[in-house]
């Protein structure tokens, strides 16, 4: 199994309760249109299957998973801070209106008060967000996409309006 094969959903961010029990932080927009009854994770390079015999989603972003053979504390943090992954046969289609924050790579990021900071050349996806990456007067700059820093997006002409916190610049300037 290789990793085109795949697409990530999430990570395993630590294990709950004594009988194997995983919490996963799910950065997958609508988690609940997802269908499947195998999930894979990343040991060792390799995307190893596990058979799913518990999926709870308590609250968004957040799943309770129960798999087959991780039935102690022990095994289930093995695979804590590992990445989770599903066949790409049970990725969702998604519909063309359908945008996500993937989706703003190669837009033109503009900040409120400085004007334009460049090209998004980058978009990172960690446990509870997406950094976007930009080359602002020759510096590597990352900020964090979210709704309280995105302020609009432009689909047509491929331009995202943020509101940076004050001084997030000046760190990478300075």
């Amino acid at each position: 199994m290789t990793t085109e094969d795949h697409f990530q959903i999430g990570t395993v961010t630590k294990t709950r309760g004594l009988k194997g029990e995983l919490q996963v932080f799910v950065a997958f927009d609508e988690p609940e249109k997802l269908k499947f009854t195998t999930l894979f994770i990343e040991l060792g390079g390799k995307q190893v299957p596990y058979f799913v015999t518990f999926f709870k989603l308590p609250q968004k972003n957040i799943a309770y998973v129960l798999l087959e053979d991780v039935d102690t504390i022990e095994k289930a943090a093995l695979l804590v801070k590992k990445n989770v992954f599903l066949s790409n046969k049970n990725k969702p289609k998604k519909k063309k209106n359908e945008f996500g924050l993937k989706d703003l790579l190669n837009f033109i990021a503009v900040d409120e008060n400085e004007g334009e900071l460049g090209e998004i050349i980058e978009i990172h996806e960690y446990p509870q967000q997406f950094i976007a990456t930009v080359s602002y007067k020759n510096q590597e700059v990352l900020f964090p996409l979210n709704e309280s820093i995105i302020k609009g997006i432009d689909v047509v002409k491929g331009v995202v309006t943020v509101d940076l916190p004050e001084g997030l610049l000046d760190v990478y300037l300075e």
